[in-house]
């Protein structure tokens, strides 16, 4: 058997998110699908570094699989993309080591978020990027973002919904914007992320530039474990699982 490790790319808007779902379209169940065709009609299960919702979109998301198959890595990636939708594209192909693991071999995590800010909605756009007329003050966005830096528990900053087992202790290595013309883009990396993590800080970042919030309520929040009414999640369509990190392993 070979382990077999692909970087993909898709377009979330019209995937009803990542894991497999009965009579539902997902990106897992497409991959799988023509991992099946491929190994005729033998099932292949695919193992990815996370899920992301319904309406996310991913940059550089990973997954795994094993195969008996023997194909050299640039085959598989004609052979998986000559079958896959449009909105799905295998950018990388490579052979892992029998210890490698998509999720739990990855060192570190990136999501980007895009928020688009014109005084007229771009229709060509509105799945791919939040769009809003609000006016941000930079500085106060910096001041949040050095908030949220470092290793925290984040259960303030999770949905409720989550089914995290253990403490929500993470690290964020980075959490910063850049201004580009008429856009802001969030980019956050750190060792992992919670359920609606991304979209519920960077809700966080934007009422603090706003200045309806301040660094100091958002530490409050990190101590009270609770950011009371505070942190809306935003839409997913301006949300991007942009890259995943893992140690330099090579196939022996």
């Amino acid at each position: 058997m070979e382990k077999i490790k692909c970087t993909i790319q898709y377009d979330g808007t019209d995937f009803f998110g990542y894991q497999i779902q009965p009579n539902k379209r997902t990106v897992q169940g497409e991959v799988e699908q023509v991992l099946k065709n491929i190994h005729k009609g033998t099932p292949i299960r695919i193992h990815a570094s996370g899920r992301t919702d319904t309406g996310v979109h991913a940059k550089g998301q990973v997954f795994h699989f094993e195969t008996p198959l023997q194909i050299p890595s640039n085959n598989w990636k004609k052979a998986l993309n000559a079958q896959l939708p449009d909105d799905l594209y295998i950018a990388q192909v490579e052979k892992v080591p029998p210890s490698f693991h998509a999720r739990f071999s990855a060192l570190e995590k990136e999501y980007r978020y895009y928020i688009l800010l014109t005084e007229e909605p771009n229709i060509f756009l509105r799945n791919y990027r939040y769009q809003t007329t609000d006016y941000f003050n930079e500085e106060l966005l910096q001041e949040a973002c050095e908030a949220f830096t470092g290793t925290h528990d984040f259960t303030a900053f999770s949905s409720a919904r989550s089914t995290v087992k253990g403490d929500k202790i993470r690290t964020l290595h980075e959490v910063r914007f850049e201004r580009k013309d008429d856009e802001l883009i969030f980019i956050l990396r750190g060792d992992g992320f919670l359920y609606h993590m991304v979209r519920i800080i960077v809700s966080v970042l934007l009422e603090a530039g706003r200045g309806e919030i301040t660094r100091e309520e958002i530490n409050e929040m990190f101590h009270r474990k609770n950011r009371g009414n505070h942190g809306s999640p935003l839409p997913p369509q301006g949300l991007y699982l942009w890259n995943v990190t893992y140690p330099d392993v090579k196939e022996n």
